[in-house]
């Protein structure tokens, strides 16, 4: 097509009618392509709580697999995950004390694990301070002696971590308080995922010995054996998860 004198004038063989009907082909095809798509949410199923008629029960949701995990949550070691010894004993009996305000105290642990089960390291133990600082202190106060700024302001004291009973008081029963609360002391499970548990009893324990140097052997000593199956080469990743519902067995 050019332009002569002002107007348009069309050149003979420079537009085929083979391209016409191919660029006609070519544009039919797009809009075809467009107006079939034939997603995932077009497929036929199921929905929820709908009725089936095709098994047996009627019920269109069916339940997962008997064993079936989630990932991430696939939790082998059980003293990391709870703290407890592989088959705790649930009737095992307990020794209490009476403090001299007339509480009653746990003086025994019979399925708490007696030592942490990760390595004890300068990375875990900042950690755990990091967290003590954000989620204990202020009950616990900063060294442990139960005199944080809230308790400074009228809620009930907690327990020194310096007396002989906590002193010697396997790891587990500190990861289990986290855990699963004690007396006044509400769970933490929500707030501080496992590893960090581990961490704050890490730290807990420095605590006792910077404020005890002199009962450090004895409180060693006194611990009774670890009769877990605890690996310390290595920790499970324990952030996945948040890891709320990692309740132990009976304390």
């Amino acid at each position: 097509m050019s332009k002569i004198s002002g107007k348009w004038k069309v050149e003979s063989g420079k537009w085929s009618a083979g391209k016409t009907a191919y660029c006609l082909l070519l544009t039919a095809y797009c809009l075809l392509a467009v107006g079939c798509r034939y997603d995932m949410q077009d497929q036929p199923r199921y929905k929820t709580y709908k009725k089936s008629d095709f098994f047996a029960d009627g019920r269109g949701s069916r339940d997962l697999p008997q064993g079936t995990v989630a990932r991430g949550n696939l939790r082998e070691s059980k003293a990391f995950y709870t703290g407890k010894i592989d088959n705790p004993n649930l009737n095992a009996p307990v020794q209490t004390t009476t403090d001299t305000t007339g509480n009653t105290l746990v003086s025994s642990f019979p399925n708490d694990i007696a030592k942490i089960p990760v390595p004890v390291t300068e990375e875990l133990l900042n950690r755990g301070q990091e967290r003590f600082n954000i989620y204990c202190i202020v009950c616990h106060g900063p060294v442990g002696g139960g005199d944080g700024m809230v308790v400074r302001r009228g809620y009930p004291q907690p327990p020194t971590y310096h007396d002989d009973r906590l002193r010697n008081a396997p790891d587990g029963h500190f990861f289990d308080v986290i855990t699963n609360g004690w007396g006044k002391m509400n769970s933490y499970a929500h707030q501080v995922p496992v590893a960090d548990r581990w961490a704050i009893v890490a730290y807990i324990r420095a605590l006792q010995v910077g404020q005890n140097p002199n009962s450090n052997a004895a409180m060693t000593a006194n611990r009774p054996a670890n009769t877990a199956n605890t690996n310390t080469t290595a920790a499970p990743n324990a952030n996945a998860s948040t890891n709320a519902d990692t309740h132990g067995g009976a304390r």
